[in-house]
């Protein structure tokens, strides 16, 4: 018998075959033949998503992933984002790179440097790009106790990066080079710069935009799209962040070993607060001017619901009296339910809605007249009437929630100076350090799987499972009409994933580890990892954050 062999098992051919102990990943490919669409990117190992330069030296079951895939993509941008700052490092030696966050369909970046940084600075950082992927130079891993981490990135001025591995509870902690340049990403890299191949740089707002390969498409890049809306809340947001001190988690985690989170607290529920309030003065202003409907849209979980009972608080002390509708109670019965391009019941189309009656209830209300409003069965897939009247009166104002509330084909019949948009997110803004943001999909998709684990019944297992069907839905249903909204409301708090954690991690943790849905478990367990824990007792029974926690003062 020969030791030195061991079995493999490849997902995307179906084989198992002997491989010799210490092989990498990049062999594999070869060796069972695996052909994917695109470029292949990463891996799953037994359910772990793992480098290309991964060896394997016990049996393992693996599938290989092309760019196509969100994972992939991941570890596509991750590189990107190195090699970016190792051209800046390159060209401008003492300038700083802050990856900032997505908008525009690509990634917003400034650099901070002595000298001016224009198109000629941008072309020759892109050439120089372009030059580190041509000479296809590995990424190098190096682990060491992470004191001495810590002191290697202090030492090269990466302040963000020493905060962020001081104040987490690892023993040990992987940095990654290039050449002599380091830096530290928390998820998998390519092997080497090679597999770059498609990028782009462009001017933006003040800034710069990282363009990216199309993810249904990823032999071209995504189109820059306008989004100054959403970018100016980005943008506000990051200058409060400023003001607090409170730019990256290490920050946070200070400020929490040094007994500063109260503050913290009450400084984010009092800027939201003052938020809501602002909106709320803004649509008293318009009613005076026609206004009669409120729309509140957004995506999964982005708080919504909370967001309109504030709202309507504010509303009432400015004497109005908001009524409220919800949307999801003019679905379609479920057997009516329209069908995606899978197949499956496409429950976030606007066609799963019944527009006609919506349409006609809208029209009515408005006139004055009383309505008997509907109420959608969940279990049943059946919608019943309950004797539920509503009626507006002469100061009334009515707020309609729903994620297609942006929509125009919602209310294309309905006068536009009598609507009122809001466009309701978790705009992720604090970041992990300077070159790890925090996209706004995972601070979502964390408040759901324990939203859905605590009040709906739903594993982590099962939320992870539909994730990608409902981002696909809102690429195709929200996101395109986020602009319309009259104004955006950002509903993340910097302090939340250090809350949410204690409530997230057990519920992660049930997820098997033969699931294919682990390796999403497992990054997400690892990414609320860099945050220390702190109590969700001080937090208002009106936070928003309640509406996932539980302990709200709020019906839901």
């Amino acid at each position: 018998m020969d030791y030195d062999k061991i079995k493999v098992k490849c997902i995307n051919t179906g084989e198992e075959k002997e491989v010799k102990g210490g092989t990498p990943l990049t062999a594999l490919i070869d060796y069972f033949g695996v052909k994917l669409p695109y470029p292949i990117i990463n891996a799953k190992v037994n359910n772990k998503t793992e480098s290309l330069a991964y060896r394997v030296y016990r049996p393992k079951t693996i599938e290989f992933i092309d760019l196509s895939d969100t994972s992939a993509m991941r570890t596509y941008v991750r590189s990107l984002c190195f090699i970016l700052a190792k051209a800046v490092d390159d060209l401008l030696p003492h300038a700083k790179v802050y990856i900032e966050h997505a908008v525009s369909k690509g990634y917003y970046f400034q650099i901070e440097s002595d000298m001016p940084v224009g198109t000629t600075e941008i072309d020759a950082i892109r050439n120089r790009m372009r030059e580190i992927v041509e000479a296809d130079i590995p990424f190098v891993h190096v682990e060491e106790e992470t004191t001495k981490v810590v002191q290697l990135f202090r030492e090269r001025g990466m302040e963000d990066k020493a905060r962020l591995l001081e104040t987490s509870d690892m023993l040990y902690a992987r940095y990654s080079k290039l050449d002599e340049y380091i830096d530290y990403y928390y998820g998998s890299l390519t092997p080497s710069t090679g597999y770059i191949s498609l990028f782009d740089i462009q001017t933006y707002n003040g800034g710069f935009l990282l363009q990216v390969p199309k993810r249904e498409n990823p032999v071209e890049l995504e189109p820059r799209v306008q989004q100054e809306k959403l970018f100016n809340v980005y943008r506000e947001h990051l200058k409060f962040l400023k003001i607090s001190q409170l730019d990256n988690v290490g920050d946070l985690n200070k400020a929490k070993q040094a007994d500063r989170m109260s503050e913290v607290i009450q400084v984010a529920e009092a800027y939201q607060s003052k938020q809501i309030g602002e909106i709320a003065e803004e649509i008293t202003r318009r009613f005076q001017d026609g206004v009669r409907v409120v729309l509140i849209s957004g995506p999964s979980s982005s708080g919504k619901t909370t967001f309109r009972k504030r709202l309507e608080i504010q509303l009432l002390v400015n004497l109005l009296r908001p009524v409220g509708i919800s949307l999801d109670d003019y679905f379609v019965d479920r057997d009516k339910t329209p069908l995606d391009e899978k197949g499956e019941k496409d429950y976030e189309s606007l066609y799963s809605l019944d527009l006609e009656l919506f349409e006609k209830h809208m029209i009515q209300l408005m006139q004055g007249e009383e309505v008997e409003l509907p109420s959608y069965n969940f279990v049943t897939g059946k919608r019943e009437y309950k004797k539920h009247f509503l009626k507006m009166s002469e100061n009334s104002i009515l707020i309609v929630e729903g994620i297609h509330g942006l929509n125009p084909e919602l209310t294309a019949h309905i006068p536009p100076e009598k609507i009122f948009k809001v466009y309701v997110s978790a705009l992720t803004t604090i970041s992990l350090d300077d070159h790890n943001w925090i996209p706004a999909s995972d601070n979502r998709l964390i408040r759901r799987i324990v939203r859905d684990f605590r009040y709906r019944g739903y594993s982590a297992e099962q939320t992870i499972s539909r994730w990608e069907s409902v981002r696909r839905g809102e690429d195709k249903w929200i996101f395109p009409f986020q602009e319309n909204a009259d104004v955006m409301f950002n509903s993340a708090m910097i302090y939340e994933l250090a809350a949410i954690r204690r409530h997230a991690e057990p519920i992660l943790l049930q997820v098997p580890r033969t699931a294919p849905e682990y390796s999403e478990a497992y990054r997400l367990l690892k990414f609320l990892s860099y945050f220390n824990y702190i109590t969700d007792r001080e937090l208002p029974p009106t936070s928003l954050l309640r509406e996932f926690l539980g302990g709200s003062s709020f019906r839901y």
